[in-house]
């Protein structure tokens, strides 16, 4: 019978599901094991072969884990909300509700085409009322603990998408969703304050298993710095600008101030500058400019004093001029820097064009370019001098809080999280606006707000939300005093249904693939029982996203007594991307996407997924390359060969050396297959199949009992090439009694390794004359030291080093070395 994956596949398919093979139970007995990915966004573009990659990965993790006992949830569902679907709305013109519902179906059945072992029962959609009832329910929480404010600020603003977005959106200046170059634009917001959780997001990242890097990203974009916070005094006002730095040591170098552009302070200066209407036109230019744009460490320092404003340095009593400059940023530090040009490379460069003083106060080696910016020794700092930096930086920030001048202090370049979003395909925010009573909550028995369908959900030219324009919804009532009000029109973000999924797959699922309209959802057992999600795989490039908002999330849940610990993921792991086959992104316009269905109907989806797992290290992005695929695929077929060699344990098959060496083959495959996929080694675990395979095609005759443990190892990675073969055979070696295999090959136990049977039958043992190595040779592991000095001794390459000397001594290490001594 030849090998047809379209037909095993789908007959397959088609078998597990009515069954609900892959359903959690909550509550078991056994052990659980939470495995989760990232929900996919359904785009109009469907499945891409990235997706494939991890979810085929952790399908893997998930099979293995069932097999080894555990109550496994491995739940899927659909992050429907947001922007991408709102522009392929309105690059199509279909309503994004009926794009959604189509696009969901069209991803739904291109991951069942893969066999993907979801418990599809706890299936969840971010855009169903039932889920963002609890999503505005969290936004109630947060308001309520005062997590939730109105801002008037300058935010990012795309003007392709007419929306504001979250710092985190902007990669170098543009809109991470459709590259637009991202301006900046003053707007009332909703703020959630995620700064106030910045310190605990950087602690805990001590109690979960991520990986460093993951680690590391996060920590940096939190960005916590210790310093000083200084006060220098306006001469002749009550003003007083407070500046961060963590190079208090340098303060007698200071030879100017620089505020933002955006600092409040400025305003209160305009009756004493002499050159206003030069500052006013400065600042409405830098406010046209990103941050990126702002930051650049090689962009030109550009620059307007404050005429006639003086600040007092408060480390000598010396004026400094002020200054307003766009490299300095509003939301870090004060929005203001004091310029010490010979200890810092834009402080100089300023300097330079502005003529500015230039002043040496650490002394070191080390200097680049006129300017010196490592630690040293303090020079022209009245009674510090002398001092290493680091002594002084402890010293000056304690003299200048005596002096009721400064203090210690802690910042971060973390900033609150922008939360309104000028477009239509989103969550609603439960807030209404009275003119009496201001920004009144929703009361919870009204959730969900339900977003109204609308013809036109276009941005429109006002920046407002389309939601706006629809009177008989925006208009409303007062919960508080009954009067006329209006209801918010922005609405939130698409990280906002991310949040808390992992938590709504416990809570909304049920058996019959409904969610409930249920009056309270948070069931705190089923919660403890669950949480934490075991096993997080996702994309790096989520990691100052969704990853930061969720940790925040879950702990604000956390401190409102929901769940049961600070941490919602206690390990994480990240995949790297797919590139195409010429090595570039894959791109529409580049015309090289390599869509799944194409390899799924050509080779099978275990040919796909398996590739998906051997083509690279799992964390690095990969080129896709067909000849791999074609490889596996003949891969594959081999093993769907090898079932022609089984022999029946009835007759009985010699153990010769050869099927000894077999076995100890098959018990490494065990041992090296179980921990690799615990170790994110997929093409190593697949490498070790492969050989096996090759030493199985050599025999004459298979075993079953090593036929049946290939098999199993091989069924996370292709689970229904290795169901059809599982059912084929012969009386189960697992079973009691006699008969076909008639029980599915994933509810089989994992096989382990027998010690004995892994360890090594031939070591390499290192040879040295008089200490140095002049060979080296293969021999038994145990190996007794006379005969391994009888081989070193007829060894041609060391007669050269002792031909004609005298032995004096051997050194025998057991395992390792022998070294002669002459």
């Amino acid at each position: 019978m030849k090998y047809n994956p379209p037909e095993i596949e789908s007959r397959w398919q088609k078998y597990w599901e009515p069954k609900r093979f892959y359903q959690a139970e909550d509550f078991s007995k056994k052990k659980k094991f939470y495995v989760l990915i990232e929900f996919p966004y359904p785009s109009g573009e469907g499945l891409h072969v990235g997706h494939c990659r991890s979810y085929s990965a952790m399908d893997a993790i998930a099979r293995k884990k069932r097999m080894e006992g555990y109550n496994v949830l491995y739940p899927i569902g659909w992050d429907a909300f947001g922007l991408p679907t709102e522009n392929y709305a309105i690059r199509t013109g279909i309503h994004p509700r009926v794009a959604t519902d189509q696009n969901v179906a069209n991803f739904k059945r291109q991951l069942k085409s893969l066999g993907l072992s979801f418990d599809w029962s706890r299936e969840i959609d971010t855009t169903d009322p039932k889920y963002y009832k609890w999503t505005q329910w969290i936004f109630l929480k947060l308001f309520e603990k005062g997590l939730a404010y109105q801002a008037e600020i300058p935010i990012n603003w795309c003007p392709s998408c007419k929306i504001g977005l979250a710092d985190e959106e902007v990669i170098e200046g543009r809109h991470e969703r459709c590259g637009e170059k991202v301006i900046r634009k003053k707007l009332r917001q909703w703020m959630i304050k995620i700064t106030e959780y910045a310190n605990r997001l950087i602690e805990d990242l001590k109690k979960v298993d991520y990986l460093e890097k993951i680690k590391t990203q996060q920590i940096n974009w939190i960005g916590k710095s210790f310093g000083t916070e200084v006060n220098f005094k306006i001469e002749n006002s009550n003003e007083v600008v407070k500046i961060f730095t963590t190079r208090i040591d340098t303060i007698f170098g200071v030879t100017a101030i620089v505020l933002a552009p955006e600092n409040p302070l400025i305003e209160n200066f305009k009756e004493k500058v002499e050159n206003w209407e030069e500052v006013e036109k400065y600042i409405k230019e830098a406010e046209q400019k990103t941050e990126f744009e702002r930051t650049q460490l090689e962009k030109i320092r550009t620059g307007v004093p404050l005429k006639g404003a003086f600040a007092i340095n408060p480390a000598n009593g010396e004026k400094v001029s002020v200054w307003v400059s766009d490299y300095v940023i509003g939301t870090y530090g004060g929005g203001a820097v004091m310029v010490v040009p010979a200890h810092d490379k834009r402080d100089y460069d300023f300097a330079k064009k502005y003529d500015l003083e230039i002043r040496e106060v650490i002394a070191g080696e080390n200097i680049s370019k006129g300017v010196f910016v490592d630690y040293g020794k303090l020079v022209n700092s009245g009674q510090f001098n002398g001092l290493t930096s680091k002594e002084a930086i402890e010293k000056i920030t304690d003299w200048l809080k005596k002096r009721g001048l400064g203090k210690k202090s802690v910042q971060y370049k973390l900033r609150d999280w922008v939360f309104s979003r000028q477009h239509y395909w989103g969550e609603p925010i439960p807030i209404i606006h009275c003119q009496k009573c201001g920004a009144v909550p929703v009361p919870e028995k009204d959730l969900p707000i339900e977003l109204p369908y609308v013809e036109k959900y276009q941005p429109t030219k006002t920046g407002e939300s389309p939601l706006a324009a629809i009177p008989e919804w925006a208009n409303t009532k007062c919960p508080k005093c009954g009067g006329p009000a209006k209801r918010e029109t922005d609405t939130m973000p698409n990280w906002a249904g991310s949040n808390w999924y992992y938590l709504a797959y416990i809570l909304l699922g049920n058996q019959k693939s409904k969610i409930k309209n249920q009056k309270d959802i948070w069931d705190k057992k089923k919660i403890k029982y669950w949480m934490p999600v075991d096993w997080y795989n996702g994309g790096m490039e989520h990691t100052t996203l969704h990853l930061l908002y969720s940790r925040f999330i879950y702990k604000f849940l956390y401190d409102i007594k929901i769940a049961p610990a600070p941490e919602p993921y206690q390990k994480r792991t990240s995949h790297g991307i797919v590139l195409a086959e010429d090595g570039r992104k894959m791109s529409k316009s580049f015309g090289n996407i390599i869509n799944p269905d194409d390899t799924i109907k050509q080779y099978g989806a275990d040919t796909l997924r398996v590739y998906e797992m051997f083509m690279g290290p799992f964390d690095q992005a990969i080129a896709w390359n067909t000849q791999g695929v074609k490889g596996v695929f003949r891969f594959l077929n081999r093993v769907w060969k090898l079932q022609e060699k089984i022999k029946n344990q009835k007759s009985k098959i010699k153990n010769t050396n050869q099927n000894s060496k077999l076995d100890r083959l098959l018990h490494k495959t065990i041992k090296k297959v179980s921990e690799d996929l615990e170790n994110c080694k997929f093409n190593t675990a697949v490498s070790a199949l492969m050989i096996l395979t090759n030493e199985l095609e050599k025999q004459e005759k298979i075993s079953l009992n090593h036929y049946s443990k290939f098999l199993i190892l091989l069924a996370p990675f292709a689970p229904h090439i290795t169901e059809e073969l599982w059912r084929q055979l012969g009386p189960a070696s697992t079973k009691s009694s006699a008969g076909k295999h008639q029980d599915s090959i994933h509810d089989e136990k994992w096989p382990k390794y027998d010690s004995e049977l892994i360890k090594e039958e031939m070591i390499t043992l290192i040879i040295q004359v008089n200490g140095r190595v002049r060979d080296k040779i293969e021999v038994e592991v145990n190996i007794s030291e006379e005969k391994a000095k009888e081989l070193v001794i007829s060894s041609k390459k060391v007669q050269k080093w002792i031909s004609g000397k005298e032995i004096k001594k051997v050194i025998f290490v057991p395992r390792k070395l022998i070294n002669i001594v002459i």
